[in-house]
């Protein structure tokens, strides 16, 4: 017999104060399941250069030029991407005939996020110039602090921040929609973990719920954004108008992690109500969802919106080798999802989960590797 377990629908407090990617250096761990996400946001470099291009150069510098990464999480991708920017804004104030500014980053994430990981990969700031510090792989050329918060609202003093990065990230809602979880309501996601796949009702749930959080987002940052700045923003995407196929996310999340959480109602190891409460709080949205909110809130200029195809999220040594494919795709699931599932089921149960997705995805890996992809939503803004 199943256990009964609490049932606790989790609030959306108490989302902001446990949801996190994998912390730590385990084989699950964010930090050693996030080759995919630098892949892909190393493709879109090019269009970041663009976006950098049009932030208006101070001049004279007098104030530090400060970068923040929104969403920064406890990988190595978030430093590599502010050494980027700031490499590319000091190139533009070197050809413009101007000394750099000192540079700020503000790396943030929610609490729950391991800061302390994050920091431990950070480089000592270091030589004597800003030349040296730049011509070193071993020191960084800008001071750091990290921003615990939720960046569905404000962060920062108003007009302080020159520019936004914010990657992979956004598609993340501060909670699951309230009656996703109602079983009087229509939108209850019954027998689902994610909305791929689900009803209409619980579809337009999640995405009214995006579209609210994209909407304070925005409020957020054109508050604390300075005049002449910039953002540039990345989140996961799809190509079909119909918000219940959910593209890459739908697959990675809607298929062998989902038949993974049902094999464990039928084995008698959860109860099928202990499932039905448990949602990932994801929504990959259109182009139009994203652009609809955009133009509703009017603060920005849209420099460039588009779909970005960024590819499979397994990074495989082996493309041959089914096993690996399995454990690479229940480790990239377990990175961003476990401490939630952890958090619902507890560690010893989450570990029967994950074995269970790593089973069923060997078992359709050539699949996995022709058909899992992921598409982006990218937006360059500036303010209006």
């Amino acid at each position: 017999m199943a256990p009964a377990g609490d049932n606790v629908v989790v609030s959306k407090m108490k989302l902001e104060r446990m949801l996190s990617m994998k912390g730590g250096r385990g084989e699950a761990s964010y930090v050693n399941n996030s080759q995919a996400q630098a892949q892909h946001a190393r493709s879109m470099l090019h269009l970041l250069r663009e976006t950098l291009d049009g932030v208006r150069l101070q001049t004279p510098p007098d104030f530090p030029f400060v970068v923040a990464d929104l969403g920064c999480s406890c990988g190595s991708n978030t430093i590599y991407m502010v050494d980027v920017i700031i490499q590319h804004m000091t190139k533009r104030y070197e050809a413009a005939g101007c000394d750099p500014p000192e540079f700020s980053a503000f790396f943030s994430d929610l609490p729950s996020n391991d800061f302390n990981t994050l920091f431990q990969l950070l480089p000592p700031y270091g030589g004597v110039s800003m030349e040296e510090c730049l011509a070193s792989n071993s020191h960084r050329s800008y001071f750091a602090a990290g921003v615990p918060g939720s960046f569905y609202y404000r962060l920062f003093p108003a007009k302080s921040v020159d520019v936004f990065y914010s990657a992979f990230s956004l598609h993340w809602l501060s909670q699951v929609p309230d009656v996703v979880l109602d079983k009087r309501s229509t939108a209850y996601n019954r027998g689902r973990i994610f909305i791929h796949g689900a009803s209409e009702s619980t579809a337009n749930a999640y995405k009214k719920q995006f579209q609210s959080d994209l909407a304070g987002f925005l409020r957020s940052r054109s508050k604390e954004m300075k005049s002449g700045g910039s953002m540039f923003l990345v989140c996961l995407g799809r190509t079909c108008s119909d918000p219940t196929d959910q593209g890459g996310a739908g697959f990675l999340f809607g298929t062998h992690f989902q038949d993974a959480w049902d094999d464990l109602v039928q084995e008698g190891l959860i109860t099928s109500e202990k499932r039905d409460n448990f949602n990932i709080p994801i929504y990959a949205p259109s182009l139009e969802d994203f652009k609809e909110v955009v133009e509703a809130d009017g603060s920005f200029i849209v420099n460039k919106l588009e779909v970005f195809r960024g590819g499979s999220p397994l990074v495989v040594n082996h493309p041959d080798d089914a096993a690996e494919i399995g454990r690479v795709l229940a480790n990239s699931c377990r990175s961003v999802s476990g401490v939630l599932v952890d958090a619902h089921i507890g560690d010893q149960l989450s570990d029967e989960l994950f074995s269970r997705v790593a089973m069923r995805a060997t078992s359709r890996a050539k699949e996995l590797l022709e058909q899992l992809q992921f598409f982006h939503i990218v937006a360059s803004l500036s303010l209006a």
